[in-house]
């Protein structure tokens, strides 16, 4: 991976589009992602400081910040700061562009356009756990051409700074995840 990967989360992001991304006998090309500013952002995991959990996070760039969500979903970023600063890049989904009969293995049922629509499933169709965070994933820019049709909007899930238009996709991809906001709490007995 060179520097085409590494600096500002914001930067990062679009460029990643369209990139080759290959893990656990999977190559998928990057179709949508979202950006993560680390200590100004409250949407990081970084945004109150480096704990045992996101210390992958803070350096140095290049590597997976894998973590678990729901009790049940692997989700990764690709770490883009300089070490001690904390940006990173959720990687939220692809198309298989190799290894697709291993992904279709580990996504039985799936329909091909969806083994990685979505950040637990790219995970899944790349053989991604926790035993991975930390590692070096291999990353290539995208081969030839790149990528002009991007659209930007609010990231998924959120509910803190949920309104920043930090998810990057191609545009008109038919594997992009839908998107989502979150879904406010309710309090019991209120």
């Amino acid at each position: 991976m060179g520097d085409w990967a590494e600096g500002d989360p914001l930067e990062v992001a679009p460029r990643l589009l369209g990139a080759i991304l290959t893990h656990g006998g999977v190559s998928l090309r990057l179709t949508e992602v979202e950006a993560y500013a680390g200590p100004a952002d409250p949407g990081s995991h970084a945004y109150r400081g480096r704990t045992d959990r996101n210390a992958v996070m803070f350096g140095p760039p290049g590597h997976l910040y894998v973590y678990f969500v729901y009790g049940m979903h692997h989700c990764a970023n690709l770490v883009t700061g300089p070490d001690g600063d904390p940006g990173a890049v959720l990687l939220r989904a692809g198309e298989v562009v190799a290894g697709l009969d291993l992904a279709r293995e580990r996504r039985p049922g799936a329909r091909d356009r969806d083994l990685a629509r979505g950040p637990a499933r790219l995970c899944r169709a790349l053989g991604i756990d926790l035993d991975d965070n930390g590692v070096r994933p291999t990353i290539a820019p995208a081969p030839g051409e790149r990528v002009d049709q991007i659209s930007t909007g609010p990231r998924v899930g959120l509910r803190h700074a949920a309104d920043r238009p930090w998810r990057f996709w191609i545009t008109g991809e038919p594997t992009v995840s839908t998107y989502r906001p979150a879904a406010p709490r309710s309090r019991a007995g209120r």
